[in-house]
C-alpha cells in the first residue's frame, strides 16, 4: 500500500509541533500559539485528522515509574522471508505486548524488535516462551540497553 503525502504550510507544521508536545491543549490556546484565530485552527485540525496525519491523542506513560525499565533490542533472523512468512510473523508479534516496536530491516537480520520488561528474568522468559517460538524464527540476538539517552515518540522533523 502506497502512503499518501500531503503538502503542509507553516501553520499546519506549527499545529503538529504543538500537538506533539501537548495533545490536550485547548483550541483557543493552540490558535494563539500558532498565530491564527480559533475557527481556521479548528478547520486545519479537522483536515489533518481527516487526512490521517493526526491519528489520535494519547497519554504519554512513563514506563520506568511502572517498573518497566529493562529494554532490549532483539535482532531476529527468519528461516523464510516470503510475503506469507512475513505476514505470519507480523501477526504473531502484534500479540506480544512487551514488544513496543518492530521494524522489518534490510541488512544482516530481518527484524529489529524493541522489547520492554521489568527485568532480565522477565525478558528471558519472553524471549524463550514468545519471541523464539514465533513463526519462522531461525535465530535471535539480544542487545541490552544500559541507559536510554533519548526516547521521543513525537516527530521532531515536522
Amino acid at each position: 500500500m502506497q502512503s499518501e503525502h500531503f503538502k503542509y504550510d507553516q501553520f499546519d507544521q506549527k499545529i503538529l509541533r504543538v500537538l506533539a508536545g501537548d495533545g490536550r491543549i485547548s483550541i483557543t490556546e493552540l490558535a494563539e500559539r500558532i498565530g491564527l484565530s480559533k475557527s481556521p485552527t479548528q478547520a486545519r485540525m479537522r483536515r489533518l485528522e481527516a487526512q490521517g496525519v493526526i491519528t489520535g491523542y494519547h497519554a504519554t506513560v512513563d514506563p520506568i515509574r511502572l517498573g518497566l525499565d529493562h529494554i532490549s533490542f532483539v535482532e531476529v533472523k527468519l528461516k523464510d522471508t516470503r510475503e506469507s512468512a512475513l505476514s505470519q510473523f507480523n501477526e504473531a508479534i502484534s500479540q506480544i505486548p512487551e514488544i513496543e516496536q518492530a521494524h522489518l530491516i534490510a541488512g544482516d537480520f530481518d527484524y529489529l524488535l524493541k522489547v520492554r520488561t521489568r527485568n532480565m528474568k522477565s525478558y528471558r522468559k519472553i524471549l524463550a516462551d514468545s519471541i523464539s517460538t514465533l513463526p519462522n524464527v531461525m535465530s535471535t540476538s539480544t542487545n541490552v540497553v544500559m541507559q536510554a539517552i533519548k526516547e521521543n515518540t513525537s516527530t521532531s522533523a515536522i
